[in-house]
């Protein structure tokens, strides 16, 4: 039983993951009310709860992490 417990927790994980992605862009525009950033490519994520958009301004280029049933960003990093 513990077996089958572990695998299946495995298996949700492996799952789950295979769902997220990742995307480097151009910031085109960030919106810290709703907040939202979108890239000069068309794509738009709305930020997560707790992610910092401290430095992400227009013309950046930073990598997106997000999850793609959602285009929800769970980390934005500014790409030196």
């Amino acid at each position: 039983m513990n077996k089958f417990v572990a695998l299946a927790f495995a298996s949700t994980a492996m799952i789950s993951s295979a769902f997220a992605g990742e995307i480097e862009g151009i910031v085109s525009t960030v919106d810290a009310s709703t907040p939202a950033i979108s890239l000069e490519s068309g794509e738009t994520f709305t930020v997560a709860d707790g992610v910092s958009l401290e430095g992400v301004e227009a013309g950046k280029t930073v990598m997106i992490m997000f999850e793609d049933d959602t285009n929800v960003a769970n980390e934005i990093a500014i790409v030196e």
